[in-house]
């Protein structure tokens, strides 16, 4: 019975993917932080990938190269050389972890079919919301697939606690540099695109409190209904932190739900500058988070923290007969109650294994490291008279771009041109991977170090690789 194999058998399987696994992790440093493959040679193994399967099985061994092949045409978003995007690195003991949860196979939908594992994974949720958001005693929330899960279902608790059955005129407010997911949540929680107002930003990229009460008021004068304000402790394009403590008492003067997208910056308040440049999240009635980004765990791991859990469980419960004979787990709550998945596999095993395993100094040992990197590249690079450094760093990420010779638009199209180019060149290297994105108009550079890999070796030798080519940019 080939689904059911036998001790020795799974044993050897094991062991054929844990000694790949090993050797892949280990060698991650040497490894291309971009797909070395010609564009042809990648479509060739797409196609490859496209085919359906066999009606017979093949060899493990056999099946795993080929796996290989397919993660080595990709980003290395393992590896330490990941500077692009907001990297998310994957710890080794949260492997192990998801590797158990996945054999054992238990259901986390609801706590009384596991009510152990899902005390467990409530307590990496309680911890979250309570120890590293201060959102108090009888916060909680729900793990998700992901931060825009958390930030959709997040936006559907402030919807129905605020706007009820009738949508009409339900107005949301947020800024330029919010994540897409934002505006997406809004739509999908029935709000029209119309009703989603982009808040101007401050020179330094944050939302401005007095223009987001502007307007609100104008809003409301109007006989639309404003009901949620979202703020970002972290940009993905620049990693800027909103003014949070502003923004929750605007949320509060004009009683609106008040929600912060920390995906990306939430986890630096385990540490002493996080938790000073982070200040305000504490006032915040929800909270999304990426565990899979700045803890260090695998994609898929995503929360959302709310202030009072009962706002979650109105607007997503449900059940039906067939789940009459389920009993309520005591000071656990069904997480397929206050969310729109039904099911839901324990994801608190990959925190809760590495946070017991490691413990949470581990981890602000690892962020403190990271800002103090971040901080590093933006002296080194303001050091560069080629290029413009605008902003100093909220968090991990720096900003830059090559500096206009000339003052006017065509001066900046032709800086803008130049910055293209250079970050071809950064990439070209394959050492590391830089990404861009636009900052009020301009072409921009972004690097990011977010990665438990990334140490000062590899952050110097993508600082020597920058230097070089914005000379070599200059002498073409």
């Amino acid at each position: 019975m080939p689904l059911e194999p036998d001790r020795a058998t799974m044993t050897e399987m094991g062991r054929l993917v844990l000694d790949r696994i090993v050797d892949r992790t280990a060698r991650l440093a040497d490894r291309p932080a971009t797909s070395p493959l010609p564009p042809r040679a990648e479509a060739d193994l797409v196609e490859s990938f496209l085919a359906p399967p066999p009606d017979r099985g093949g060899d493990l061994r056999t099946l795993l190269a080929r796996l290989d092949e397919a993660a080595d045409c990709a980003l290395e978003t393992a590896g330490p050389g990941h500077l692009a995007y907001i990297p998310c690195s994957g710890l080794y003991s949260a492997a192990l972890a998801e590797f158990y949860n996945r054999a054992v196979n238990r259901y986390g939908g609801l706590a009384s079919v596991a009510p152990a594992l899902a005390a467990l994974e409530e307590s990496v949720i309680r911890w979250m919301a309570r120890e590293v958001c201060g959102l108090g005693e009888g916060s909680g929330g729900l793990l998700t697939s992901g931060g825009s899960m958390a930030t959709f279902s997040a936006t559907v608790a402030a919807r129905h606690h605020r706007l009820g059955e009738d949508l009409t005129g339900g107005t949301v407010y947020t800024t330029a540099f919010a994540h897409h997911s934002v505006a997406k949540a809004a739509r999908l929680a029935g709000i029209r695109a119309a009703h989603i107002r982009t808040v101007p930003h401050t020179p330094d990229l944050r939302m401005d409190p007095d223009a987001a009460a502007a307007a609100i008021r104008a809003d409301r004068a109007a006989g639309l209904r404003p009901f949620l304000l979202v703020a970002t402790a972290g940009t993905t394009d620049t990693g800027t932190v909103d003014p949070l403590p502003e923004l929750a008492a605007l949320a509060r003067r004009e009683d609106v739900w008040f929600h912060v997208d920390a995906a990306y910056g939430g986890f630096f308040r385990l540490t002493a500058r996080g938790r000073d440049r982070l200040a305000g999240i504490e006032e915040a009635d929800s909270v999304t988070l990426d565990p899979h980004k700045t803890l260090f765990l695998p994609f898929g791991t995503g929360a959302l923290v709310v202030r009072d859990p009962a706002a979650l469980h109105a607007a997503h419960d449900g059940t039906g007969s067939y789940l009459q004979d389920m009993r309520t787990a005591a000071d656990v709550p069904d997480s397929a109650r206050l969310g729109p998945e039904l099911t839901h596999e324990i994801r608190g095993l990959r925190a809760w294994l590495p946070l017991h395993l490691h413990g949470v100094a581990a981890f602000r040992e690892a962020l403190d490291e990271k800002l103090d990197l971040a901080a590093h590249v933006h002296d080194t690079l303001s050091g560069v008279t080629a290029l413009e450094v605008p902003h100093r760093p909220d968090l991990s990420t720096v900003i830059f771009r090559v500096r206009p010779a000339d003052t006017g638009p065509a001066a900046a199209a032709r800086a803008d041109d130049a910055s293209r180019r250079l970050l071809e060149r950064i990439n070209a290297h394959r050492r590391v991977v830089l990404s861009s994105t636009a900052v009020d108009g301009r072409y921009t550079l972004r690097l990011c170090v977010v990665s438990h890999r990334t140490h000062h070796d590899r952050v110097t030798e993508a600082l020597e690789i920058i230097a070089a080519e914005v000379k070599g940019l200059a002498a073409t």
